[in-house]
């Protein structure tokens, strides 16, 4: 069977020592904001654009990039990781869906939540600090990340 796999965009915001998750229905998880690159898109820009329309504020993406010459080129933004996530799984083991995810962080000048049309509403999301995610039963992957984008975000605004 073959896999299909997508590119997605995942970002971190943080603000004032923390980072928002919502509860997904379909994965049955809490995590950030993201969604799939649309073809126009480059990663850091569907990631941006996810950021605004499921939480309403405005990511500033930490964009750090190589210092190289490109005359015909752009050095584009650096994900903090690139993850590969099974999304559809088979009995048999066979994976027949795969998220290729390009993982950002970013500030936030604020915790009001104010989604746009057609996404979950802003009671499914929650704001956590380091200690409160540790301390939680959020998958392990979302607590180191979501951990690393607070200590990055804080250093870098400071």
């Amino acid at each position: 069977m073959e896999t299909t796999r997508h590119f997605t965009s995942t970002v971190y915001i943080v603000n004032d020592g923390a980072t928002a998750l919502h509860h997904h229905d379909k994965l049955g998880i809490r995590i950030p904001p993201g969604g799939h690159v649309d073809r126009d898109e480059l990663p850091h820009e569907a990631g941006s654009r996810e950021v605004r329309e499921e939480t309403g504020l405005e990511p500033r993406l930490l964009r750090e990039t190589a210092a190289i010459d490109a005359p015909a080129g752009e050095v584009l933004p650096q994900p903090a990781h690139m993850m590969l996530y099974d999304i559809d799984v088979y009995p048999d083991g066979s994976v027949g869906h795969q998220h290729i995810d390009h993982v950002y962080f970013a500030a936030v000048d604020s915790r009001a939540i104010d989604p746009g049309d057609g996404e979950a509403d802003a009671a499914v999301w929650e704001w956590y600090t380091a200690e409160e995610l540790r301390a939680s039963e959020i998958d392990a992957d979302t607590v180191a990340i979501g951990c690393e984008a607070i200590e990055a975000v804080d250093e870098w605004t400071a």
